[in-house]
């Protein structure tokens, strides 16, 4: 091995203590980018910003993601940068180039039939489905994160005015609650709650059977369990939920500004990904009577 990529490594290893299956990571990056420079007669002591934006063009024409050329760059930067502190070249190469913007995935969601298959499994016989009853109904009236439901207080909940104060980091946000999930609240908060608590001073909305506080694997878990009483062959995790909520109330008229407010993003262009499910029917119309679709 290259012996400024061997003392690299265990700079990474000895210094920084990385783990290592990110020491590995690096190493094939680096190794990989030798590699190339050195079939092209090229000493990476002497590359210049082209060579590697030439490196990275190489690694896209092989069909590698935007995500593993982002990783490699980030890899091969720390070495230009290590090579500098270590003053073998003056100059890091790779300080004008910037990362490929991350391609936004396709949210997976799911149609309204599904979500009322999915709701209408818990069923309210016992302490425990009046509970996940009230916790299903809840995600998807609200499109909160999984973190931000289960760190919600009894007190959050507005139950005069049918709203749920949402607090998160040093921001808050109300979101309003529709009839079946203020029902199923209600239900919860008056017949199931008080007998899961085994403190009467328990702040928390949504318990276990502990009566502690609900845990993203606890609510995981309850949603993988409905899924497969629903017999719903999608992956449907918590977020599924949110990113529903946020599709089937833009596809039914609601502004895309006061979707972004209700699910607490700071960029519209987060809640611009939901547009592409917008005017579906539209689009068939279009294709069918368009003669030129």
């Amino acid at each position: 091995m290259d012996k400024q990529i061997k003392l690299f490594l265990d700079f990474l290893e000895n210094d920084k203590k990385l783990v290592n299956n990110t020491l590995q990571s690096y190493k094939r990056d680096i190794l990989q980018y030798q590699e190339y420079v050195e079939e092209n007669g090229i000493n990476y002591l002497k590359v210049n910003s082209n060579t590697i934006k030439t490196y990275f063009d190489h690694l896209g024409e092989l069909g590698k993601k935007k995500s593993t050329i982002s990783r490699n760059l980030a890899s091969i930067r720390s070495f230009y940068q290590f090579l500098v502190r270590t003053k073998k070249i003056k100059k890091d190469p790779t300080s004008e180039i910037q990362s490929p913007k991350p391609e936004k995935k396709v949210p997976n969601i799911l149609t309204a039939k599904e979500v009322e298959l999915l709701l209408e499994q818990p069923k309210s016989v016992d302490l425990k489905g009046i509970r996940d009853k009230a916790m299903l109904e809840f995600a998807y009236a609200t499109g909160m994160r999984v973190t931000e439901i289960i760190s919600l207080d009894l007190n959050d909940i507005n139950f005069k005015d049918n709203f749920v104060t949402c607090k998160s980091g040093h921001k808050k946000r109300s979101i309003p609650l529709g009839n079946l999930s203020m029902k199923a609240l209600n239900e919860y908060v008056k017949s199931s709650r008080p007998y899961l608590i085994k403190d009467e001073n328990t702040k928390a909305l949504f318990v276990n059977i502990n009566g502690k506080r609900l845990t993203r694997q606890g609510f995981w878990k309850i949603v993988k369990y409905y899924k497969e009483q629903a017999r719903i062959t999608k992956d449907i995790t918590p977020h599924v939920l949110r990113h529903s909520f946020a599709t089937h109330l833009l596809q039914n008229g609601a502004d895309l500004k006061s979707i972004q407010t209700m699910l607490g993003h700071s960029d519209i262009s987060s809640t611009q990904v939901y547009m592409q499910f917008q005017n579906e029917t539209l689009k068939d119309i279009y294709k069918k009577a368009h003669p030129r679709a």
